[in-house]
């Protein structure tokens, strides 16, 4: 399988149809449905439903793009860092967090401080939990990430950033609990909830819950508070979550509630262990260290 093949799979998969993708090609449209049958033939899998004026994706092609898009990702970050290996510092850094406050503290500090060093670099912010974070880090897709704990960061190298999270009750400004100072997990009982889908968060809110744990309602989860926030505007839920996924949104229509008694989380900072640096990131891992004073 070619490069290419893979750059004509997606490009049919966006236009979803094969004539506008082999304009946007410049080639032939037989050439390129030949390339598609091909694929399909190696891989065994047919990936396209072919009607009249639109193509779309099957169940296996739908998974095939997935990972066409991360080989594609990848192929860009090693070009990427082999240009910067034959330059002066300059490239792109790929960053992953999610919605905590190092996010609003931290990546401003450093990247402005590493920008005003090294105008031409340029940065990618992924934003999920820290499963997915893990994972294309794992497969080489970003640098570095920034990750809420608990988390397992046994097979990383890490700096854990000096900024706590509060964990509390977001909620519309038109539930009766928006009135309150705190929130108790009796308060919770029987309210309809929505928290955070990472397994190692559940467990440690539950923890925390105790014996009021199975009283809750929990009605939905998800991997971002923006997911979220629609519904707890309409006063459908609140979210348990950390405030700095609170403050990232509009406090217009919202409130947040911290839980008592506190429940208190960290950051990490985290990149692969073991790995040859790139000089660009060799010199960002150092302004980090600089900006927070280690």
């Amino acid at each position: 399988m070619e490069l290419r093949t893979l750059e004509y799979f997606l490009m049919v998969a966006k236009e979803q149809n094969i004539t506008h993708a082999a304009k946007q090609l410049h080639i032939a449209q037989p050439s390129l449905s030949r390339a598609l049958m091909q694929l399909e033939e190696e891989m065994g899998q047919q990936l396209f439903i072919r009607g009249k004026r639109k193509v779309t994706l099957t169940q296996a092609g739908m998974l095939f793009k997935r990972r066409a898009e991360e080989i594609m990702s990848l192929v860009d970050k090693t070009q990427n860092e082999m240009w910067q290996n034959t330059l002066d510092i300059n490239g792109e850094i790929y960053i992953g967090t999610g919605e905590f406050f190092a996010t609003d503290i931290f990546l401003p500090q450093v990247i402005s401080s590493f920008s005003a060093k090294y105008p031409q670099v340029t940065y990618n912010i992924y934003t999920g939990n820290a499963d997915s974070i893990k994972e294309r880090i794992d497969h080489g897709m970003i640098d570095m990430g920034l990750l809420l704990e608990p988390v397992d960061i046994e097979k990383y190298d890490f700096i854990h950033l000096p900024y706590e999270e509060a964990w509390g009750l977001i909620t519309s400004k038109d539930n009766p609990l928006s009135s309150k100072e705190y929130v108790t997990s009796h308060d919770l009982i029987d309210i309809p909830l929505t928290w955070p889908e990472r397994l190692a968060i559940q467990s440690e809110l539950s923890s925390w819950f105790h014996n009021d744990y199975h009283k809750l309602n929990f009605m939905a989860s998800g991997n971002a508070m923006t997911n979220m926030i629609p519904l707890i505007k309409a006063n459908i839920c609140s979210g348990i979550n950390n405030e700095g996924a609170f403050v990232n949104h509009s406090m217009e229509h919202i409130c947040f509630i911290p839980l008592y008694p506190k429940l208190t989380t960290s950051t990490v900072l985290v990149w692969k262990k073991n790995q040859i640096l790139s000089p660009l990131m060799q010199e960002f891992i150092k302004e980090i260290y600089h900006v927070l004073k280690l």
